[in-house]
């Protein structure tokens, strides 16, 4: 410190002026914004910090009379102007931040929407408007939610109105929304509700098709009632509209998320897994396999093994040449649970057909389950591990690992 200030911090041969830095974070401020004291934060530091119950001004120590941001337009310019003038030092310019939406915009635009008596072109530019916001920050979309747009945009959404943009752009919005359990229950109980959103699947508009299988996967996952998610998945056409979104082209990544979350969504009832087969899931899971990222990747595995539990679920896999190969890869590759789903998967389809057992043992899951049963993995999938050794016994090749010096000093017990 020096006269009482902060001295400027040199990072990459620059030194930033200090009263550019957060008082909180010392870091160059992006959003800075004055709080009731008149002192200056970045905003994500000083939000984190009234988050977390403090009333006071970090610097004075002041009480705070209140917790209104006031966004500091006229130094965050000075700032961007400062990066600009050190560009050639690496400094790259600060992007102008988005303003948190306001709760009296919100009202006035969920108002708006509902409002039947005025122009289309309004309300339609109401929904547009409020999904910019939503897009902008999670900060947004809580505020949006905390006035429950669910109800009216639905209402939009299932209305008998010929405006086909007011009713896409209220699905795409309604959609970034968790819906209560008896919104679920509503809309799986009404046939003609589920066929609808059938029919938008395979809507020439790949994001109408997206938007449509999310909020199945969202009334799907959101209703506790067996018979309701049975009834969403013999919906004519919802399954394979479900599939195709998983075969499409991955110009568009947001289709192989919504997709696996929608068929996983439908599996978990075993009533629906025979219709998911027969509408092509085992096919669609194992060519998409290696492009999942890893959570989704977890979630197909899963389905995967849950679609294994189904007489014909296992025989579609075992017709597939990838099956077994890209099942045994995965093995200790992606993480505790995907390795757990993938050793269950390979356990049923081991079980039913020496063959595979023979194609598993060549691709190498020997060395790779006696891995699995000594590392810190799930017990669930040791004890899948060890049925699968035991199983695979027979089909060990005399000079596999199984059989070697290095097998008998393992602390892997003999079957």
């Amino acid at each position: 410190m020096r006269g009482g200030s902060i001295e400027p911090l040199d990072i990459i041969g620059v030194q930033i002026p200090y009263h550019f830095r957060c008082p909180i974070s010392l870091e160059l401020m992006s959003d800075p914004v004055t709080v009731s004291t008149g002192q200056t934060y970045d905003r994500s530091s000083i939000e984190s910090w009234i988050a977390t119950g403090n009333t006071t001004c970090p610097v004075t120590r002041v009480p705070l009379s209140d917790f209104v941001l006031i966004p500091n337009h006229t130094l965050r310019r000075l700032i961007q102007n400062w990066c600009v003038s050190n560009r050639s030092f690496g400094v790259e310019r600060i992007p102008t931040p988005k303003q948190p939406a306001e709760p009296i915009l919100v009202r006035s635009l969920l108002a708006q929407l509902s409002n039947q008596s005025i122009l289309f072109e309004t309300r339609l530019s109401a929904i547009r408007r409020l999904r910019g916001l939503a897009r902008d920050s999670d900060k947004n979309r809580s505020l949006i939610s905390s006035h429950n747009p669910q109800i009216p945009l639905l209402n939009i959404f299932f209305s008998d109105s010929e405006k086909n943009e007011l009713i896409y752009e209220s699905l795409a919005l309604v959609v970034m929304f968790q819906l209560s359990e008896s919104e679920c229950n509503s809309i799986a109980s009404q046939s003609d509700r589920i066929q609808f959103l059938s029919s938008l699947l395979s809507h020439p508009s790949i994001e109408v098709r997206v938007n449509s299988a999310a909020l199945v996967e969202i009334v799907a996952a959101g209703t506790r009632s067996i018979d309701l998610r049975i009834q969403i998945g013999n919906a004519d056409g919802l399954m394979e509209g479900i599939i195709g979104i998983l075969n499409y082209p991955l110009a568009y990544p947001r289709a192989l998320k919504v997709g696996i979350k929608a068929l996983f969504a439908l599996c978990l009832v075993k009533q629906n897994r025979q219709k998911a087969v027969l509408s092509g899931a085992p096919e669609a899971l194992i060519n998409r396999l290696a492009d999942f990222e890893k959570c989704d990747a977890e979630r197909a595995l899963a389905t995967v093994e849950l679609l294994c539990r189904v007489t014909a679920g296992c025989a579609a896999f075992a017709a597939h040449a990838l099956t077994v190969p890209l099942l045994v890869k995965i093995i200790l590759k992606i993480s505790d649970r995907a390795t757990e789903y993938a050793a269950g998967a390979l356990l049923s389809l081991c079980t039913i057909s020496e063959a595979l057992q023979r194609d598993a043992v060549a691709a190498g899951i020997v060395t790779q389950l006696l891995l699995l049963v000594q590392s810190d993995c799930t017990i669930r999938a040791k004890r899948k591990a060890q049925m699968l050794l035991k199983l695979l016994r027979d089909s060990w090749p005399d000079d596999s690992i199984a059989n070697s010096d290095d097998y008998n000093c393992s602390d892997v017990v003999p079957f």
